[in-house]
C-alpha cells in the first residue's frame, strides 16, 4: 500500500463535500501538472490511502483521510470545453491527464496545520514541507503517515 498527500482547495472542493456525495466517492480531477499527474497515473493503486489537504485557505492543513477507491484513467475534464480544467492539446486517444476516484474514510477532530507540521522534527524530510513544493498529489512515507496520525 502507498500513502498519499491530496491538496484541494477548500472554497473549490472540500472534506466535507466528499462526506456528503452519495457514496462518498468523487472523481479527483483538475490535476494539471506533469509530476502530480505521474503519480496519479503509474504509482497510485485502489487500496492506497491520501491525507485529504485542505490548500489556499485561513488554516491550511491535514483535515482528514481518503481511501484511493479506482485504478488511474483519463481526466475527462480536459477534453470538456466548458470545463475550466479543458486542455485542448489533450486527445482522448492519447490522454495527457489521469484522474482517481477517492473515497472518504474519515474527518480528523482537528486541523494538523502546516504550522504544526513544519514544528515537527521528525518531518524534515515531508515533501509538503520542502522549499518551493507546490505539488498538489505527493507520496507521503509510511513512517510519516504514521507519526502524521500520532499528531491527531
Amino acid at each position: 500500500m502507498n500513502y498519499w498527500l491530496m491538496k484541494s482547495e477548500p472554497e473549490e472542493f472540500s472534506i466535507d463535500t466528499l462526506k456528503k456525495i452519495p457514496n462518498q466517492t468523487e472523481p479527483w480531477d483538475g490535476i494539471r501538472n506533469y509530476q502530480a499527474r505521474n503519480f496519479i497515473r503509474d504509482e497510485m493503486k485502489p487500496g492506497d490511502l491520501a491525507f485529504f489537504y485542505h490548500s489556499n485557505c485561513e488554516q491550511p492543513g491535514i483535515v482528514g483521510i481518503m481511501k484511493i477507491a479506482s485504478k488511474p484513467r483519463p481526466d475527462h475534464t480536459a477534453f470538456d470545453l466548458q470545463d475550466k480544467h479543458y486542455d485542448p492539446k489533450s486527445d482522448p486517444d492519447n490522454p495527457r491527464w489521469f484522474l482517481v476516484d477517492v473515497k472518504f474514510k474519515r474527518k480528523f477532530k482537528r486541523v494538523i496545520s502546516l504550522s504544526e507540521l513544519r514544528e515537527q522534527i521528525r518531518l524534515q524530510d515531508f515533501k509538503l514541507l520542502q522549499k518551493g513544493n507546490r505539488l498538489s498529489v505527493m507520496p507521503v512515507t509510511k513512517k510519516e503517515w504514521e507519526y502524521i496520525l500520532s499528531l491527531e
